[in-house]
């Protein structure tokens, strides 16, 4: 699973000192683990039905948190809906997109495409949120879409596969950007860990028929299944806390940092580990979609003003 800077709203761990030792720890594993998380469903489609790869997944990553110690809130009736919904747009359907698409295209591209997901939530954001963009901004969502344009063109005109491939993975990216827009209050009222708990819980609910589905046309090998339970319980559970750890540590600002460096660590894995091919415009493409996306990021006046503000998080 990948997660974005959006999920986690301003608070007053904001920390302006340098990063500790153990602060540089936390943005290594997470920057490598969730990079990791495509080359891992690469490994299992050896094996493994995508539907099947996606239960593994979402059910390991549910069971995990649910089995580790944390302060449990109630969610409260008026959010039940939204929760329901951000289990469906946060894993249910992205989850299950990403292994159809690497069925399609290698894992080092679709880490790259899903270098996008800042670009669509801020567009989410501006168009849902009624949040008029400052010209950075708007600068940055119309380079961010240069660069996706730039990833996706070679494997577009390759052939109708791979356009499908990059297809199902930008359905995905967007709807992290719907996700991440629509997590941010749920997890400043209920805690990142509580809501990432429930969402998962929900989605291998979501997720369970069509992976019974692939039971049948999958295959027992101990490195595919190893793969997908290193993806459930590191890159969908305990990865998710360690960022949630390095938010309280460093501040939602310095931590989303991590957002740009998971497509790199996609393209270095997949290119290293199973022989991925990228072509030289993809790379240029996903420099121009960190640039965008840091465009993007640039608070605009309201922003700066709403974080020096304390955040209902903040005044518990």
């Amino acid at each position: 699973m990948t997660a974005d800077d959006r999920i986690f709203t301003a608070t007053s761990a904001e920390n302006e000192g340098s990063f500790r030792p153990g602060d540089w720890g936390l943005f290594a594993a997470v920057s490598a683990i969730w990079g990791s998380s495509f080359l891992l469903i690469d490994i299992g489609l050896d094996a493994l039905e995508p539907g099947l790869i996606t239960l593994l997944r979402v059910g390991l990553g549910a069971l995990t948190l649910a089995l580790l110690p944390r302060e449990r809130r109630r969610v409260a009736r008026e959010d039940r809906r939204r929760v329901v919904l951000l289990s469906i747009l946060w894993v249910g359907v992205p989850l299950t997109l990403f292994p159809l698409a690497e069925q399609h295209i290698n894992s080092a591209v679709t880490g790259l495409l899903n270098g996008a997901t800042p670009i669509f939530a801020a567009l989410v954001a501006t168009f849902l949120l009624r949040r008029p963009p400052g010209p950075a901004q708007r600068a940055g969502i119309a380079v961010g879409f240069l660069g996706v344009v730039l990833i996706s063109a070679p494997s577009i005109s390759s052939s109708s596969g791979e356009a499908l491939g990059v297809a199902l993975v930008l359905s995905a990216t967007l709807c992290y950007g719907f996700a991440v827009n629509l997590a941010a209050p749920l997890q400043q009222r209920y805690g990142s860990a509580n809501v990432m708990a429930t969402v998962l819980a929900l989605g291998t609910v979501w997720t369970l028929p069509y992976g019974l589905f692939g039971v049948a046309e999958s295959s027992v090998e101990w490195r595919p299944l190893l793969a997908v339970a290193t993806l459930g319980i590191v890159g969908t559970g305990l990865a998710f806390l360690a960022m949630a750890s390095l938010v309280g540590r460093v501040g939602s600002t310095r931590a989303s940092l991590i957002t740009y460096l998971i497509p790199v660590v996609s393209l270095v894995l997949g290119v290293a580990l199973r022989n991925d091919s990228v072509s030289a415009i993809a790379v240029v493409g996903i420099a121009v979609v960190i640039a965008g996306a840091l465009l993007a990021a640039r608070p605009t006046g309201r922003d700066r003003d709403a974080v020096s503000q304390p955040t209902p998080a903040t005044r518990r």
